[in-house]
């Protein structure tokens, strides 16, 4: 599965066009922006994305990846953090009314994230590369959300009480390529690392990588189930 903001997300519904058995496509806007450097999202971003989701809403598999970002010099007004948020449940609204789950990026902002879908009734959400607090993460558990940990998380041992506390059924693999890989800056990620992912998580459980690969491909096909027909 791939998942992709604006523009980039106009490039994924054509591969998943071109390799159908490979490429399950989402679509949404993330809560920062690249124009001239980044910026946080804007209502009209929306506005003007809308028919993009209607064109293709047979084709998402998910809308994605959307979320919250208040990282302080990403998001340094409340001014932004007020756009993210009417953007982030726009998308929400637009996700209940497809019947489709979400993709969600929270960085600093991972309880408001999860009570914010919580409160729009949301309950298929993957939370990627997620670094919030474990008490939050039970949290989202609760809900019936799903987390999933690219390469980067094998570079030390900071999530590794996360991984361990969340379930593996609640789990699922990801790469986040070309970004998040074992090295920082150093070589690009692939999605052949996936398997990177699924040995960490295996270790730090407890389990065997062939445990963690069956549960956590099950999890992905329940959670995004239009990719799995």
């Amino acid at each position: 599965m791939l998942s992709g903001f604006l523009p980039a997300g106009r490039h994924l519904l054509v591969r998943s066009h071109r390799y159908p058995d490979l490429v399950a496509p989402c679509l949404g806007l993330h809560p920062l922006q690249a124009a001239g450097g980044q910026h946080s999202v804007r209502p009209q971003d929306l506005e003007e994305a809308l028919p993009l989701f209607y064109s293709h809403r047979e084709r998402l598999v998910a809308i994605g990846e959307i979320g919250l970002d208040f990282t302080p010099w990403c998001a340094p007004t409340q001014q932004d953090r007020d756009d993210q948020m009417k953007v982030f449940i726009g998308q929400l609204d637009i996700a209940m009314e497809m019947d489709l789950p979400v993709n969600v990026h929270s960085r600093s902002a991972a309880k408001v994230t999860i009570d914010t879908m919580r409160r729009r009734g949301i309950s298929r959400a993957l939370l990627h590369n997620f670094s919030g607090k474990p008490a939050a993460a039970l949290e989202a558990v609760e809900a019936g959300f799903f987390f999933s940990f690219p390469p980067a998380v094998c570079r030390n041992q900071q999530r590794d009480r996360l991984i361990q506390r969340i379930p593996l059924d609640h789990i699922c693999l990801e790469t986040d390529s070309p970004a998040l890989g074992l090295h920082k800056n150093v070589s690009r990620n692939e999605p052949a690392n996936i398997a990177l992912s699924c040995s960490y998580i295996a270790k730090v459980k407890g389990q065997t990588p062939e445990t963690v690969r069956d549960v956590t491909t099950q999890n992905a096909y329940r959670l995004f189930s239009r990719a799995s027909r």
